[in-house]
């Protein structure tokens, strides 16, 4: 008899804490999403909802137990298959969860930045809205304002935990920045007389403007001269971010009349501001542009997505109107 009670406790006791009782699912390791703020009721009922576990009563008994409705720590929690109640009750204790791998894309408007953000984190777009606009604390924390502070996100990989705040998203991605504006970089920055934001601002344009490799070191030059002989950037994408349409295939005439800043037809120098988030490859094209005489380029006539260049108006012409009549031969209009 006192085998068999013996037997039974030491069943009893290794079902409650040791049994693998995180059950299993055809599509891999399931997640738990604790919120901030959220309590003891909430965990349990995602718990159950969710149908995470095989035996809820037996995790429930121990939570209690150990006092984890006191000590609910937010976070996004990997639920491996074979986990028994023991395991993941001194992860959840510990809070010791899983980090959000994702990637930035590259985007042209702040709420572009924010839908992504809360589309991968628990990070409130609101409050990541507000602090976007708030020049004071841009300007205090990162030493930008609400048009340049675009100037901070990379597109790319990132990690974070699932619960980063807004305020701790954008310190992450200063970190980020950091990392990338090496002292070598800044040096080149400073040699083409250009500041840190007015590289991303010019590797902005850049990056509208081609997807070839190639062409974006040529473009960045074409650009660079201009702004060095004082001629306006007379930049397309920049018409297209002024007025809201990037879809737009042939620019006009009447794009050119539009009344922003961003108008580089009318206005000399660079925008006050990115017209994408600028990725690595294009700031690194600013930052090492190929040395040549052009002034000029177009889309190429054969629509391969490369660009011929110009060192005189005159010849820029020529490769325009072949550029226009091969849209012509196409029916694009606008």
């Amino acid at each position: 008899m006192l085998l068999l009670t013996g037997g039974a406790a030491l069943y009893g006791a290794w079902r409650v804490l040791w049994q693998p009782n995180v059950a299993e699912s055809p599509y891999g390791a399931a997640y738990l999403y604790i919120r901030t703020g959220a309590g003891w009721p909430a965990v349990r009922d995602s718990l159950r909802r969710q149908e995470l576990l095989r035996d809820p009563g037996t995790f429930e008994w121990l939570a209690t137990q150990r006092e984890y409705p006191a000590h609910v720590r937010p976070g996004r929690y990997r639920l491996a298959p074979g986990l028994g109640n023991a395991a993941l009750l001194e992860m959840l204790l510990a809070g010791r969860q899983d980090t959000v791998a994702f990637t930035l894309d590259a985007f042209k408007y702040k709420p572009q930045l924010t839908r992504q953000i809360s589309r991968q984190l628990e990070a409130d777009s609101l409050e990541l809205r507000r602090l976007l606009q708030n020049n004071a604390y841009l300007r205090r924390r990162y030493q930008l304002d609400t048009t340049t502070i675009l100037t901070l996100f990379l597109p790319g990989p990132y990690r974070a935990f699932w619960n980063t705040s807004a305020r701790t998203f954008l310190d992450s991605a200063a970190a980020t920045h950091r990392r990338f504006w090496t002292a070598q970089r800044r040096q080149r920055a400073d040699s083409l007389q250009l500041t840190v934001p007015e590289v991303h601002v010019l590797a902005s344009i850049v990056q509208r403007e081609t997807a070839k490799k190639e062409d974006k070191p040529v473009i960045a030059g074409v650009y660079l001269n201009r702004l060095r002989r004082g001629m306006r950037l007379q930049a397309d994408p920049t018409l297209l971010w002024a007025i809201g349409n990037f879809g737009v295939k042939r620019v006009l005439n009447r794009d050119k009349l539009v009344d922003s800043p961003y108008n580089t037809y009318r206005h000399k120098g660079l925008p006050p501001g990115p017209i994408t988030s600028a990725n690595r490859q294009s700031l690194d094209a600013v930052l090492r542009p190929a040395a040549h005489r052009y002034l000029f380029f177009c889309a190429r006539a054969d629509l391969s997505g490369f660009s011929d260049f110009a060192e005189t108006y005159a010849e820029h012409r020529q490769n325009a109107r072949r550029y226009q009549h091969a849209l012509d031969s196409l029916g694009v209009k606008r």
